[in-house]
């Protein structure tokens, strides 16, 4: 019998995050259900405090849910140890940050090629595969230069490179623009729907509308909960308003 969640990689049940106890017990996520299916590409969004880094921490299983299940791939990882975790993360997630995150002793192609030390992948392998990955985001020509030799939409563009160097289904982005200018914001989300377009599940924390809006699918949080699950890019404006 199919499963009604089999092209589902993301889901979350009833979970409850909490931070703290007694006076100082915070409420980060409550009663929070949420999917995503294989080859969406969703924007989280909402103000600050109102949950979406904590949903994101743990969609990236870098943090569990105090309870609730969490279901990544149709496996429940609510309660893995912290190095089953590690693999997952490792193998099947790859992230990319506001900050790049580059080692500035290594190369581009280094810095691309150091997951899959951690994955075990062949010495022979992990060149290529580096080389094609900085290729897809369009630093072929930049693969010898240290990251103070590159603009900061290139860092960002090697990091990207080394988020899918090992294959991911589902890539996570959190404030990937947040310091980047326009033009070189537009060039980074390009490179976001290409790869999209391939096949890869992305699901991008952002408080940028204009970036949102090039996202398919915007999953909106206020105090802990998810408020609006499917909005639109042209709803996404209505709600930003009214909040």
């Amino acid at each position: 019998m199919k499963s009604q969640y089999q092209n589902v990689i993301i889901r979350l049940e009833e979970v409850n995050k909490v931070y703290g106890s007694g006076d100082t017990v915070v409420r980060a996520l409550s009663n929070v259900n949420l999917t995503v299916e294989q080859g969406e590409y969703c924007a989280i969004m909402g103000a600050s405090g109102s949950g979406k880094s904590t949903a994101m921490n743990i969609i990236g299983c870098l943090d569990r849910p105090t309870s609730g299940r969490y279901y990544f791939d149709n496996f429940d990882v609510s309660r893995l140890a912290d190095g089953e975790l590690a693999q997952i993360r490792n193998l099947k997630i790859g992230f990319v940050f506001q900050q790049f995150h580059l080692l500035p002793q290594m190369t581009a192609l280094e810095n691309v090629m150091l997951p899959m030390v951690y994955a075990g992948i062949p010495r022979s392998e992990r060149r290529d595969r580096a080389s094609v990955a900085l290729q897809r985001v369009g630093l072929e020509n930049r693969m010898q230069n240290k990251p103070n030799q590159l603009s900061g939409g290139q860092q960002q563009r090697v990091a990207i490179a080394r988020s899918i160097v090992n294959q991911p289904i589902l890539l996570l982005a959190d404030e990937p623009t947040g310091a980047l200018d326009s033009r070189t914001t537009s060039e980074v989300m390009n490179i976001f729907e290409e790869l999209n377009a391939s096949g890869i599940t992305i699901v991008m924390v952002t408080h940028e509308s204009e970036v949102a809006r090039l996202t398919k699918r915007i999953v909106w949080f206020r105090d802990g909960q998810v408020v609006h699950s499917h909005l639109t890019p042209d709803e996404m404006l209505r709600v930003a308003v009214a909040s």
